[in-house]
């Protein structure tokens, strides 16, 4: 194994391996690594969620506007990649349904923002119950959002074949190996792998998702930031409601302000249908079974209680939230209710499969808030991505080209060139339009 790199990247998800696309394009030369704990990449959060490709009309355009551009721009730049590599991708649109006259609003409200973040009129339609009561019959509502420029896809495969396109450029993937520590000697980051093995680094990028915080705070970055996580489960629909809606349905969160969304009547790339996510807080980024959740309770506890997050835990809301979550995890039927309220054909009995759970992290700041954005941050030799979070695997394409064009622009990683052809596209034109005022 080679000992020496100028760039290593830790975190083989989705955007850690399309920084290493984008670097590897635009740096022939020089030698780049990704360091994935995993047996494989997106192996975590990149391939446990539903395959959606947002449509950015959930996303307030003045706070996260650049996380909406890349949504915007992603459903272009995925659409191009899957023709390239003929991988999976259905242009099958979403229906966001109010069920009082509160959700109405909202959805006037989404509306606004999706014409704001780049969607046309053709892309985005709102309507009442009778003008959805004949496009989707089984649908019960108050009134819908029909969002046309959204699609299905499997993000794992996209992850590997890019995996594939940069190791032809010459990228290492060191994979089933952990970063058990990263700290600075003699001008270098020094990188210990599985408590043993030592590689050395120019510059680091820490695209580490759910443990992204814990690499921050390693390294002196980001102490005042905590993370909480939560595991999002679903439930197999049988085949006999496979047609029962042309369209997946989403439904307005009740409280947009904490990170519970409720289920959604989901309809994969494969056809198959789905309920979920929804969110029982875990006390690990691998918190799955009850095995690890034990292990990790003690230390993970005692972190939140030292930090901002102590305020949030204790908070009455959340803590209602919270077992609410749980009771959907212990009790199928409460899961299957949220969604009967707008599927009323629904029969909680004749769902009796799980589905793959996956675990969103969530970074709680020093006053007990959520961030409601990406956190990037720049150090001398590194630069840390926190909270990365959905529509993250939509906008990873177009979401990478921006940090690798920000470590250029600031002198922290100069690369070779910027006008590279990156596969199907130009690099500085994707800089162009993610980057559009």
């Amino acid at each position: 194994m080679a000992k020496n790199f100028d760039v290593v990247i830790i975190g083989g998800g989705i955007l850690g391996t399309s920084i290493s696309y984008f670097l590897s394009h635009l740096n022939k030369s020089k030698k780049i690594a990704v360091i994935e704990q995993a047996r494989n990449v997106a192996f975590h959060t990149s391939g446990r969620n539903t395959g959606k490709i947002h449509a950015p009309y959930l996303y307030n355009p003045e706070k996260k506007k650049l996380f909406a551009n890349a949504a915007f721009h992603g459903f272009d730049m995925w659409q191009e990649y899957s023709k390239l590599h003929d991988l999976p991708f259905k242009k099958d649109g979403v229906i966001e349904v109010a069920l009082d006259k509160k959700g109405i609003k909202v959805l006037e409200k989404y509306l606004k923002w999706a014409k704001q973040n780049g969607l046309e009129e053709k892309d985005i339609e709102l309507m009442d119950k009778s003008e959805i009561k004949k496009i989707e019959p089984e649908i019960r509502c108050e009134s819908a959002l029909c969002v046309y420029r959204d699609g299905s896809t499997d993000y794992s495969t996209y992850t590997e074949s890019l995996m594939k396109d940069s190791k032809q450029n010459g990228t290492t993937f060191l994979l089933d190996t952990k970063v058990t520590e990263a700290k600075k000697e003699n001008g270098k980051w020094k990188v210990t792998l599985n408590q043993e093995d030592e590689i050395f680094t120019e510059f680091l990028i820490n695209a580490a998702g759910g443990e992204a915080v814990d690499i921050a705070h390693n390294v002196g970055i980001a102490t005042e930031l905590t993370d909480v996580h939560f595991r999002g489960e679903y439930w197999k629909a049988p085949k006999q409601y496979n047609n029962l809606t042309k369209t997946s349905i989403y439904s307005v969160p009740e409280f947009p302000d904490y990170p519970f969304l409720d289920p959604h009547w989901i309809i994969r790339v494969d056809g198959s249908c789905e309920i979920g996510p929804n969110a029982v807080p875990v006390f690990s980024p691998y918190g799955y079974n009850k095995a690890e959740n034990i292990k990790e309770f003690v230390p993970k506890m005692l972190e939140m209680l030292g930090s901002g997050a102590r305020k949030a835990i204790f908070d009455k809301q959340f803590q209602e939230l919270a077992m609410n979550e749980i009771q959907s995890s212990m009790s199928k039927s409460a899961m299957v209710e949220r969604v009967k309220r707008f599927l009323p054909k629904i029969d909680a009995e004749k769902i009796t499969e799980k589905g793959t759970a996956g675990i969103r992290s969530s970074i709680i700041n020093e006053k007990g808030k959520f961030e409601p954005d990406v956190i990037l941050l720049d150090d001398e030799s590194s630069f840390h991505i926190l909270n990365y979070n959905s529509p993250g695997a939509t906008g990873a394409l177009p979401f990478a080209a921006h940090i690798v064009n920000h470590l250029h622009k600031s002198g922290l990683f100069s690369s070779e060139t910027t006008d590279a052809q990156c596969g199907p596209w130009k690099f500085s034109e994707i800089i162009e339009k993610i980057e559009k005022k």
